[in-house]
């Protein structure tokens, strides 16, 4: 970035308070360059330990991103950690060279760290050995301020004055040697990461929103991993077309068959088979591979993987009864909200009342509804309310489901009367 690029992003800060820039007609200023240049990649132990001692002596917030390999790699490993640190500048870091990053983590584990839809990337960079104590999501504040558009390059424009160049988000991180664009695109999304972080600060104290932000960011940073998903065969793309229990034993076997190729092989399961070939099989029920071949889905497939595949079928097939999947996934709450005029009236009057008061609450507050109470912490409510409807008691049942304290005292009284009023 040019002096004058960055004189012109002072300007813009002290101008908008975060919010969009003053002209709203001028052109973004496009962001071409890293100020410092592209740095080199990192991936040796004796340049990493260079970069630790950097970013412990930088001073003030840690802008950090990760690039995944999505689609093209099995699983969400991380393939690029990107930083930027006043002090120390911008380093780009490959997990495959240097996979423990414990020692960077710890290095600046005292400051906040700036990501931008951290739940995203905060996986990947735990299973490196960083994890933050403390944190600012950008994309979230966006959110909570209001933002209608709260992608990073969005962010940037309509906050900062400047256009990122989002060509590379796709591509397949996993590459080597990594092509220099990908890399300058790398290092341009955390140059101005905590710019950003500043001036959506300042707009966030603004509308009186700071302190909630904070709780958010404080339950993102504490949120232990998420446990292993139950059945996870049953997010098959498609799977609603499958009714009958054997044919979701087919499913199920072909998907769990996939995942270990995949597996083995470091590829996306997309890249072993479809979801739309698995759903076509468990709906054909193929008894060979004459027929297995005939499906769309397998018309390129070799006769040994024709095999592999219809022998799958085959074991799904011979399942006993007793043993094949059931309909649906057990309940751990209350039963899909179609379901509630039926099983009961009461509790579907309730969920009508509290959405549609939650829902103009939110347009108030100018923020997405979802942001202001969770979906699922209003159905739990409606389904299953206090005996006595009092400020009090709902206040601590959304407390029970994980309510943030703003969250709380924001809702309370809104959804108070929903309830009242739906009897």
């Amino acid at each position: 970035m040019t002096d004058a690029q960055e004189t012109a992003a002072d300007t813009t800060l002290r101008t908008t308070g975060g919010g969009p820039p003053d002209d709203v007609d001028s052109a973004p200023i496009p962001l071409l360059e890293p100020r410092e240049g592209i740095p080199p990649v990192v991936a040796d132990a004796a340049a990493l330990e260079r970069v630790v001692a950097a970013f412990a002596a930088g001073t003030g917030p840690v802008a950090v991103d990760a690039e995944r390999a999505s689609g093209y790699r099995y699983g969400q490993r991380a393939y690029l950690v990107q930083l930027r640190r006043a002090g120390a500048g911008t380093a780009l870091i490959d997990p495959v060279g240097c996979p423990d990053l414990s020692s960077l983590g710890a290095a600046v584990s005292g400051a906040e760290w700036v990501l931008h839809a951290a739940t995203q990337d905060l996986p990947c960079l735990r299973e490196i050995g960083m994890t933050p104590a403390t944190l600012f999501d950008t994309e979230l504040a966006g959110r909570l301020a209001g933002f209608a558009r709260v992608g990073l390059g969005a962010m940037v424009e309509n906050v900062l004055g400047y256009a990122l160049e989002k060509g590379h988000s796709a591509v397949d991180w996993s590459t080597r040697p990594l092509p220099e664009p990908w890399l300058r695109y790398a290092a341009l999304d955390v140059e101005l990461l905590v710019d950003l972080r500043d001036a959506l600060e300042a707009e966030l104290d603004r509308q009186g929103k700071l302190e909630w932000a904070r709780q958010e960011f404080a339950a993102i940073a504490a949120a232990p991993p998420a446990p292993p998903r139950k059945d996870p065969w049953r997010r098959t793309s498609g799977m609603h077309k499958v009714r009958r229990r054997r044919q979701m034993a087919v499913v199920r076997e072909l998907w769990t068959v996939r995942d270990h190729l995949a597996r083995r092989r470091d590829v996306s399961p997309g890249k072993v088979l479809g979801d739309a070939a698995i759903v076509e099989a468990a709906l054909a029920l193929p008894t060979d591979v004459r027929a297995l071949g005939a499906l769309s889905g397998f018309g390129r497939v070799n006769r040994k993987q024709l095999e592999q595949w219809q022998a799958a079928i085959d074991r799904a097939r011979a399942v006993p009864e007793a043993e094949l999947p059931q309909p649906g996934q057990p309940l751990t709450g209350p039963p899909p909200p179609r379901a509630w005029a039926e099983k009961d009236p009461a509790a579907a009057a309730r969920l009508s009342a509290a959405r549609a008061a939650v829902s103009e609450l939110a347009e108030r507050l100018t923020m997405p509804q979802e942001n202001l109470l969770t979906p699922d912490t209003v159905r739990r409510l409606c389904w299953e309310p206090p005996r006595t409807v009092t400020p009090e008691a709902v206040a601590e049942l959304l407390a029970a489901h994980g309510a943030r304290p703003w969250q709380i005292e924001q809702t309370t009284p809104v959804l108070v009367k929903a309830l009242a009023t739906a009897g």
